[in-house]
């Protein structure tokens, strides 16, 4: 395929979903990421496409939310893995609350099958995952429908969510970063999210490489409010990922890789068999569940420990 061509059809897949990784790009197109990097910053430079983190989206994807048809064709294998590491974290007989998005739906396909939940949600898709499931009480805030991602907004959803007191929150978003946290392009949905969280002992976030970087209009959550990340394992030469996920730990953020090696279709893929790489916290969180509590265990660390020991030292002189 010639250059032209690729581009043509780089240009078309950004166009139908809005944002796309430079990893189905390149499998799409049949060539190397490293080509395919070289063809978006063309595309770029012509302005018909963003580059971000892991991938390219439409002119303007600052502000731009894609629809759940779009979003539901991304990164399918590492939201699976995702999914998977991230249903490891939930025991039988908890209350938690997850959030709208395609890779908490992924999520509660998997926590149907634990006993005795429950689920607080203002997400449809999250609801129907979880509606045949025995033992498994699923609770759906009031609100207002958004159509784009089948989620209740609006103050009946956040009036609803107030009293509320659960384990801890699995939340998605448009995009993370060390400096500013969790963000969405929408202010209804950030306004919920913020809800969800305050419910919270302990906040979850679910994001894979593509996300990381990646900074949209409406923050959602602090990088100070997030207890844990789970991600999937960025490219070897995503070096900008690698950064983000470092900086992240840097500030007490707790990250898990997973591979990406889920079975297609929503599959169940057990925990256990995933890749996964625990960055232990620095310091201490704002936010904790009681000792004795499921946690993961830790593996391979980003980073040396004791380096996070003398920079959790710095942190604790500063403060003083």
């Amino acid at each position: 395929m010639f250059a032209a061509e690729r581009r043509q059809l780089i240009l078309e897949m950004v166009r139908a979903n809005g944002a796309v990784s430079l990893r189905e790009l390149a499998r799409v197109v049949q060539t190397s990421e490293v080509t395919v990097r070289r063809d978006v910053r063309a595309l770029e430079a012509e302005g018909l496409l963003d580059r971000r983190h892991g991938g390219a989206v439409l002119p303007g994807g600052f502000t731009r939310e894609s629809g759940f048809p779009q979003k539901s064709h991304l990164a399918t294998a590492e939201k699976t893995a995702i999914a998977d590491l991230a249903a490891g974290l939930v025991e039988e007989g908890e209350a938690i609350v997850v959030g709208a998005g395609t890779t908490t739906q992924e999520l509660a396909r998997r926590l149907a099958r634990v006993p005795g939940l429950t689920v607080v949600t203002n997400s449809l898709l999250v609801a129907q995952a979880l509606a045949h499931a025995n033992r498994v009480e699923v609770v759906m805030t009031g609100g207002t429908l958004r159509g784009s991602n089948y989620a209740l907004v609006g103050s009946g959803a956040e009036q609803s969510l107030q009293g509320l007191r659960v384990s801890r929150a699995f939340l998605s978003g448009s995009g993370l970063t060390a400096e500013r946290g969790l963000s969405t392009s929408n202010m209804l949905s950030a306004s919920v999210d913020r809800a969800l969280v305050q419910a919270a002992a302990e906040v979850v976030v679910l994001a894979d490489h593509t996300k990381l970087g990646t900074d949209t209009m409406f923050q959602t959550v602090p990088t100070d409010v997030i207890t844990r990340l789970v991600t999937d394992e960025p490219p070897a030469h995503d070096d900008r990922a690698g950064t983000e996920l470092q900086a992240l730990a840097d500030q007490g953020v707790q990250i898990a890789v997973a591979g990406a090696s889920g079975a297609p279709g929503g599959d169940h893929v057990p925990a256990r068999q995933q890749q996964r790489r625990d960055v232990p916290v620095p310091g201490p969180r704002r936010s904790q569940l009681p000792s004795g509590g499921p946690s993961l265990r830790t593996a391979t660390a980003l980073g040396d420990p004791a380096q996070g020991a003398e920079r959790a030292r710095v942190a604790d002189l500063r403060r003083r």
